[in-house]
């Protein structure tokens, strides 16, 4: 069985969108305005963000993105910091990994294993 899509509520479509563009390489595919955003990764799955007001996820709620080396996992976090983002060293827990907020209210974890 494959999963198809992931659907995100969003405090901000465009900052989100665009944080996921440049970090982690999705192409959106589709929008609404700033309401909706359908985006797509390199393995075609679909991620879609939609508006909400005053968006809480819980605490350990994230989505994970998965590089193939230590390096580039490195990488995203050195750009991420450069780039202003409140980011931790990565560290050996389940892989080699950090957490980051993103716009939009949600967290993102990128890891190698």
């Amino acid at each position: 069985m494959k999963l198809n899509h992931l659907n995100l509520t969003v405090n901000d479509v465009d900052a989100t969108r665009q944080f996921l563009e440049t970090y982690f390489h999705m192409i959106c595919v589709g929008s609404r305005g700033k309401s909706f955003a359908a985006m797509l990764d390199d393995q075609q799955f679909v991620l879609t963000l939609m508006k909400g007001k005053d968006v809480h996820y819980p605490a350990t709620f994230h989505i994970g993105f998965p590089q193939d080396s230590r390096a580039k996992v490195d990488a995203i976090n050195k750009r991420l910091k450069n780039d202003g983002y409140k980011v931790d060293a990565p560290i050996e827990s389940h892989g080699y990994t950090f957490y980051v907020q993103a716009p939009g209210g949600f967290t993102i974890e990128v890891l190698a294993e």
